[in-house]
């Protein structure tokens, strides 16, 4: 019989096996090379009871599929979905090598610790001892490690959404972030729940001028001069904040006082409010959740010192909130190019609007009686992402899609979220083990 530190010491060998593997996605179709994970955690899984399956739509970009089949297929079914790729890194920014998967003074240190082979490795280790405890579930539970999450998912759940859909769909899936404790103004634990996602609008904006010597540079029309002013614009361009469900229920369940709750409710007062906020806290998260963003990401220019450039290629990151189509997208691009919009064509790379989940279901209760196990008197609250993860193409399938884990409080909410895609990603043990604990708790209480 296993014990709850056995699982723990388990889950943090399988994490550091997974940042050792390194993989990368950049973007490109030959990146990421998933299959290298998905070798480590078959062989995890292997002989535990569950069926494996494995599906690569193209060279070494796979994904794995583990399920402990139902006894009753009447009953719920349950996903728990990760991902095993991660960013880029750059080991001259961080304290310790990103991928080398350093165990420290009981925290793991590396590439995707957070994003999010974390709960990767703890969705697998909790699966294999279900399994080996003889567990059976009523309605299927299904693990799922995908292929391309940081991208656009196009070599993982995007693909098996469209092409595997019958081997995949539950009524319920769980995946990524939430789960990171705050305390209310009562003291107790407030546990966020992801239920849904900013929709996602990439695009590349091509800014036209004309060629030239650059030796006569006067009155040009160069076109990198024209792409800053429009980097100019977007960085001061700011739209009206609006408030949907999710944010509303959340402020509500943090039961801030009047001095926070009420300027952070009313979309005329919360721009000024999130001024005034420390800015690694809750102010990029409150301005992102209320906000339709645009961050300008990657540009492209020029051919040669000597040449005025008649291209540049400004690639630009639009999160959109709920409701938000293409064509909102568009105008609001167009308001922000205002008289440079004839020299700038745009092309959008994704169109993927907002999606969500209802929030009073029998898997949010089941993650409430879950949760108080670990941290007595904790509350869960609804929260919107302003990042993007599989629960999008889940969604699509019917499956009410949730984010989740547990973590312990050891990392704060501000190094929690500065984490993201950037240095020094790191979690702890006690996070791994709460995370394992409760997949199993979960299953048990919601599956048997």
């Amino acid at each position: 019989m296993t014990s709850d530190i056995d699982r723990a010491n388990e889950a943090t060998d399988l994490l550091q096996h997974l940042i050792r593997n390194a993989c990368v996605n950049d973007g490109t179709p030959g990146s990421g090379q998933e299959r290298r994970s998905v070798d480590v955690l078959t062989t995890y899984l292997e002989g535990s009871g569950v069926d494996l399956e494995t599906y690569e739509p193209a060279p070494g970009r796979t994904s794995l599929v583990a399920k402990l089949a139902g006894s009753d297929p009447t009953a719920p079914s349950l996903t728990l979905l990760g991902h095993t790729d991660v960013v880029p890194a750059n080991p001259d920014d961080w304290t310790h090598d990103p991928f080398g998967g350093e165990l420290i003074d009981g925290t793991v240190w590396g590439r995707g610790a957070i994003d999010m082979l974390n709960l990767t490795t703890t969705m697998a280790t909790g699966m294999r001892h279900l399994a080996l405890s003889g567990f059976r579930p009523a309605g299927d539970l299904t693990y799922i490690a995908v292929a391309d999450e940081e991208a656009l998912s196009t070599y993982g759940a995007k693909w098996l959404c469209a092409n595997a859909a019958d081997d995949i769909r539950t009524d319920y899936v769980i995946t990524e972030s939430g789960g990171f404790p705050m305390n209310g103004t009562d003291g107790l634990p407030r546990l966020p729940v992801i239920v849904g996602e900013k929709g996602v609008f990439w695009c590349v904006l091509t800014v036209t001028g004309t060629p030239g010597h650059a030796s006569q540079p006067l009155r040009t029309d160069n076109a990198l001069v024209k792409a800053a002013e429009v980097v100019r614009r977007i960085d001061e361009y700011r739209p009206r904040a609006e408030l949907h469900e999710a944010w509303v229920r959340f402020i509500d369940g943090l039961g801030f006082p009047p001095e926070l709750s009420e300027p952070l409710l009313d979309p005329d007062r919360i721009d000024g409010f999130c001024d005034e906020l420390p800015l690694l806290g809750l102010a990029r998260q409150a301005h992102a959740c209320t906000h339709t963003t645009l961050a300008p990401t990657v540009m492209r220019a020029g051919t040669k010192t000597n040449v005025i450039p008649d291209r540049v290629e400004l690639e630009v990151d639009i999160r959109a909130l709920p409701g938000w189509e293409t064509g909102d997208v568009r105008d609001m691009l167009d308001d922000v190019l205002g008289d440079l919009a004839d020299d700038v064509e745009i092309a959008f790379l994704s169109e993927e609007p907002a999606s969500t989940s209802p929030i009073d279901t029998p898997l949010w209760d089941a993650l409430q009686r879950v949760s108080e196990v670990f941290y007595p008197g904790a509350r869960t609250v609804p929260f919107l992402t302003v990042g993007a993860t599989d629960a999008r193409y889940t969604r699509t399938l019917g499956s009410v899609s949730y984010g989740f884990g547990l973590h312990s409080p050891t990392i704060d909410f501000e190094q929690y979220g500065a984490m993201f895609h950037g240095i020094d990603e790191r979690v702890d043990v006690e996070s791994l083990r709460l995370s394992t604990e409760m997949w199993m708790g979960l299953a048990r209480d919601f599956l048997a």
